[in-house]
């Protein structure tokens, strides 16, 4: 019993000194933080919100990406705009954005107040208290304290998984250490106290290369980012080797990198169903987001296994067919955002002649994001009565280099055992 007292009297004293620790922070530092809105001009009324920081005297304020996505994507129909701890209010202008990483630097020249926050030097260390500091729900800034866990596994652009609460309207805002210094940025929540920070180190890295980038329009950024992302992730995907993993009759390839995730499913539980049907969907759960209708930097693969022993041959293909019209791109876009699909169908085989496939290739370009592309690919096999195995990738932003590279890795990997 005196154990378990003892146990919560060290726990309450650790909370307490948590909590003065968190609102010391927050009264030194609340002149530095803002609520950033984005205006509809033709309303005057807010069309989002998010929080922001300074991180610097001349009135550099940070905050995401998806905060000022409208302005960016818009700036004919929105304003930036700030609202400070006294309730003032001004204009922003956007000065450069981190669309991979979710991040965005706008500028504060109306007076701007000396105070800004520090970005820390230092990683946090696992289990070390943070503070998330932002704007819940419109409802005022506030200060959440939380754990650090670490890098969140399986992803491949950086994020950390926070253990706390960041909830809506508090993205933008920053994440610090017990000295005050910021070792994250606000960005995503999965409920249940389980939150995901931007690393500090993304944000000085587009501190540090701001001079660059201001010189260039937020679209040649953006063209720019795009393209180098996908052309590292596509790269690291196919300089791993791929591993040959059997799927029902037929073998499928393993990309051997955590970040695209596979599940399974199958109709075995189904005797009397027609075709007997398996499927394996391997996908990112990650994408770069550019608008609220258009998100991109995925690839995603799908595989289905067909077969109908008891059924005629025409029965079974007219049944294959109705099974397989489901495919499409794995990303939303809209009509803004890129062209029509245009495809090419065709025969093909892979290289030991083990699977013949009719084969579609379907391309749609970027129209403000020049030299990229989304890329569907399907094949159907044709060269067995009963079964049939159909294979299909998709790829968001990619360039026409890395898009044959990986079509002819893919269509190399799948066979009949």
């Amino acid at each position: 019993m005196r154990v378990v007292v003892l146990l919560l009297l060290i726990l309450s004293s650790t909370l307490s000194r948590a909590n003065e620790n968190a609102e010391q922070i927050f009264a030194d530092m609340a002149p530095a933080l803002y609520q950033i809105r984005i205006i509809d001009k033709a309303t005057g009324e807010k069309s989002g919100i998010g929080s922001g920081f300074q991180i610097g005297e001349n009135g550099y304020i940070a905050t995401n990406y998806h905060v000022i996505s409208g302005y960016a994507q818009h700036p004919e129909k929105y304003i930036i705009e700030f609202e400070d701890h006294e309730g003032k209010t001004g204009q922003l202008n956007l000065q450069t954005v981190d669309v991979i990483n979710d991040l965005a630097i706008v500028l504060h020249e109306d007076n701007p107040q000396p105070l800004h926050f520090i970005v820390s030097e230092q990683t946090p260390q696992k289990g070390e208290q943070l503070y998330s500091l932002g704007n819940p729900h419109d409802l005022g800034m506030i200060v959440v304290p939380g754990t650090y866990n670490g890098l969140k596994k399986e992803a491949f652009n950086d994020r950390i998984h926070f253990t706390g609460s960041v909830n809506p309207g508090m993205s933008g805002g920053p994440v610090v250490n017990a000295a005050g210094d910021v070792v994250g940025v606000n960005v995503a929540t999965s409920g249940n106290q389980i939150g995901f920070l931007i690393p500090h180190g993304k944000l000085a890295q587009l501190i540090n290369q701001f001079d660059v980038q201001v010189e260039k329009t937020i679209s040649e950024q953006i063209t720019e980012q795009l393209e180098a992302n996908q052309s590292k992730l596509i790269t690291s995907i196919l300089a791993t080797p791929w591993e040959s993993k059997s799927f029902a009759k037929a073998s499928i390839p393993q990309t051997g990198v955590d970040f695209i995730r596979c599940w399974g499913n199958s109709n075995a539980d189904r005797p009397d169903d027609l075709l007997f049907q398996a499927i394996t969907q391997c996908q990112m759960e990650e994408s770069v987001y550019i608008s609220d209708s258009f998100s991109t930097g995925k690839v995603s693969m799908e595989f289905h296994y067909f077969e109908g022993d008891d059924i005629s041959t025409w029965r079974f293909y007219q049944n294959y067919k109705a099974s397989i019209t489901q495919a499409a791109a794995d990303n939303q876009a809209g009509k803004e955002d890129v062209t029509e699909f245009e495809c090419q169908h065709d025969i093909t085989s892979n290289s030991n002649n083990k699977l013949t496939n009719k084969s579609i290739m379907c391309v749609r370009a970027y129209k403000k994001y020049k030299g990229l592309y989304d890329i569907m690919f399907l094949a159907a096999s044709v060269d067995q009565t009963n079964q049939a195995l159909v294979s299909h990738f998709t790829l968001a932003g990619v360039n026409q280099t890395l898009a044959q590279s990986f079509t002819k890795r893919f269509m190399e990997a799948s066979q009949w055992n």
